[in-house]
């Protein structure tokens, strides 16, 4: 049995085929639904904060809306392992923070940094040392001296065993010989209030979280631990002005699950370097003194690497395990 094909039929089979094709596309193209934004931590702070403002930046440069969702738990973890097992189809992303590439060498965490794939780092804030408004330094020499003079006296308080901030002032004590008390808090703001009432000595926290007293004049900042100067905060040097060769810090960016699609992580990068631009997203970091810092998927990827390896370093010579 032989079947006949008209011209009009194959026109309304090509047309039909043309169809499909041309409806498969539009379904497949990305994003064809809203995209879920993990934050690993409560509402309210400064990570929280910047995922939001991002995500109304972002509606201006994607076809649908960016929708944030906080996961907090075990210091990021949770929030993070939670995006670590999901599709890598770019529907589900998380807001990095430092410390994904600390909690693994606490021993908090059972992933690596390699699990997530960057799409590209938004803010970066160095530790700052600051002190009391009438401390007797007035110069992070004289800080230093007076450690050095008296070993392990100086209580320097921190977001807790092996935060970020922790971190930072026992990377200042290898880099410059000296020793401190250590001192931790459940978080940067109850150490940042400690210094304020006199029960510790100086914290090593980021400028963002002393900026209202500094200016207050309650507190003061003798060094950041950057490679420059930070805004609104100009005449405070860096460590490395003073021959102290040390920069370290927190920052927050974007990624995704890996085994993400290489055109789905450059759509993203693109969308992120034009949401970071926005005014608005600009201004809200201003108000909280948080420093844009944009770098792409692979500058970010190489800097996280980086963080990996000082922190798994530093972390096994403090012999810092969590509880």
């Amino acid at each position: 049995m032989s079947i006949r094909i008209t011209r009009r039929g194959m026109a309304a089979f090509g047309a039909l085929l043309a169809l499909g094709i041309g409806a498969a596309q539009a379904q497949s193209a990305y994003p064809s639904h809203p995209v879920e934004l993990v934050v690993p931590f409560q509402a309210g702070g400064g990570t929280d904060a910047l995922a939001r403002s991002f995500a109304e930046a972002a509606r201006k440069h994607m076809p649908q809306p960016i929708v944030v969702l906080n996961k907090a738990g075990a210091s990021g973890a949770v929030g993070w392992q939670d995006v670590i097992n999901s599709k890598p189809d770019g529907y589900r992303l998380a807001v990095v923070t430092v410390e994904m590439a600390i909690l693994p060498h606490l021993g908090v965490a059972k992933f690596s940094p390699s699990d997530l794939q960057p799409i590209a780092r938004l803010n970066a804030d160095p530790s700052a040392i600051t002190v009391r408004g009438d401390a007797p330094w007035n110069t992070v020499e004289e800080f230093l001296a007076a450690a050095r003079k008296e070993p392990g006296k100086l209580g320097v308080g921190n977001a807790g065993p092996g935060s970020i901030w922790h971190l930072a002032a026992a990377a200042l004590e290898e880099k410059t010989g000296t020793k401190f008390s250590h001192v931790p808090f459940q978080g940067a703001a109850p150490a940042v209030l400690a210094l304020l009432g006199g029960h510790i000595d100086a914290a090593t926290v980021s400028p963002a979280e002393v900026a209202t007293y500094v200016q207050a004049g309650k507190l003061k900042m003798l060094a950041v631990m950057a490679d420059q100067r930070v805004k609104n905060f100009e005449k405070v040097p860096t460590l490395k002005e003073r021959n102290i060769d040390l920069s370290i810090g927190t920052w927050r960016g974007l990624a995704a699950p890996k085994n993400t699609p290489p055109e789905v992580i450059a759509y993203l990068k693109k969308v992120a370097q034009e949401a970071g631009n926005e005014p608005a997203f600009r201004e809200m970091l201003d108000k909280q003194n948080l420093g844009y810092a944009f770098a792409d998927d692979v500058a970010f990827k190489a800097a996280i690497a980086k963080d990996n390896a000082s922190f798994k370093a530093l972390v096994e010579k403090l012999g810092i395990k969590a509880n």
